[in-house]
């Protein structure tokens, strides 16, 4: 299921679109019951790292409304047309907005919303929308650069090494991210590459762990979900971050931070304008300077000078000061991508295939 998290452009709320017909404030005085809201997991709620983030969302949302809202979901939904059917049944259920967490149920949301006009439907990392459909999404690059920054302070051996999922432009970015923020700090860092060739597989996590630190990396980032690779790092001596939920638990000494979303923002403002009737056709992208980032907090091992380096990037990230794609960009070929002076745009961004400098190999077609 290589389709899972493919970011594509967001270029902010599309055309107005017509009113949905949903509870509004008044309707869901009158009935007495809660406000329903589903959502649709790709993987298990504890898989430790994505779906799990997710999950403590939707948690935080249903306690931001003190009993007005009730939240249901289903975990381990195929990208498939099984999808359909556990929509359909959320739909039927009594839910007026549905969540579905993963880039591959874009098409079967699409195909639903169709037959439930008056239902509104928010795909997590897709760009196809519709009178009653939109997207939200996350620049993931944001968290993977501060993460680069921590690896390329604390980094013995120049080599930092990366877990990557599915050659997609969201997993181009992101490992770019990181590596531009290592190299922000010493531009002599190199980093490796394994992929991984799925979201969630601990066993091919460690395996790919294990096969970075024996060609020296000794900071391992991801993108993919479960701590594996930080309970590798911690078994060998080297570091790890945690990634969509702090991972620490997992391997104390390792974990160096993590790199989190806070969805719950998301979820919590989508579901009050459907309330209110007020809900239009959006297509959100969120990132660090809109509050969405969570940094977990620093190993104590840190060094205080090292750790204030990194505070002074995540405040000057947070305040839109520092972008991390802002030329001069050039990829591991020497060419320059985004030139001195210059920032991309998120459509740019969004069709990253290529690797920064300092990322050893070749590209994935």
């Amino acid at each position: 299921m290589t389709s899972r998290r493919q970011f594509m452009a967001m270029a902010g709320a599309t055309a107005a679109a017509p009113l949905i017909t949903p509870w509004s404030s008044t309707a869901l005085a009158q009935s007495g019951e809660p406000f329903k809201v589903g959502f649709i997991y790709l993987g298990p709620a504890k898989d430790g790292g994505w779906t799990e983030g997710h999950d403590r969302a939707r948690q935080k949302m249903e306690a931001n409304f003190g009993g007005k809202v009730k939240t249901t979901f289903v975990e381990n939904v195929p990208e498939s047309a099984d999808a359909e059917r556990v929509v359909e049944r959320l739909v039927r259920e009594g839910n007026k907005l549905i969540f579905s967490t993963s880039f591959g149920y874009m098409d079967p949301i699409i195909k639903v919303a169709r037959n439930y006009p008056d239902t509104v439907f928010m795909n997590c990392a897709s760009y196809k929308t519709a009178p009653n459909v939109g997207t939200y999404n996350m620049r993931l690059y944001d968290g993977a650069y501060l993460l680069g920054v921590v690896a390329g302070l604390m980094s013995k051996t120049g080599t930092i090494g990366f877990l990557a999922s599915f050659p997609l432009p969201a997993v181009f970015l992101t490992v770019n991210g990181y590596t531009l923020g290592a190299r922000s700090v010493n531009p002599k860092i190199k980093t490796k590459v394994v992929w991984v060739s799925s979201w969630y597989d601990p066993a091919k996590e460690r395996q790919a762990a294990e096969t970075l630190i024996s060609q020296g990396a000794d900071c391992l980032a991801q993108i993919t979900d479960s701590p594996a690779a930080l309970i590798a790092a911690q078994e060998k001596g080297v570091y790890a971050f945690g990634w969509d939920t702090d991972m620490q638990r997992h391997g104390p000494k390792a974990h160096l931070t993590a790199a989190t979303t806070d969805w719950s923002i998301v979820y919590t403002d989508t579901a009050k304008q459907v309330m209110a009737g007020s809900w239009k056709t959006v297509q959100i992208l969120g990132g660090a300077k809109d509050g969405w980032l969570q940094m977990s907090p620093l190993n104590p091992a840190i060094p205080a000078a090292a750790a204030k380096v990194y505070e002074e990037k995540k405040a000057a990230l947070s305040s839109g000061k520092l972008l991390p794609f802002a030329g001069p960009v050039n990829d591991n070929t020497g060419a320059v991508k985004f030139a001195a002076g210059t920032t991309p745009a998120d459509k740019e961004l969004y069709s990253t295939n290529w690797f920064v400098e300092g990322i050893e190999g070749t590209p994935p077609k």
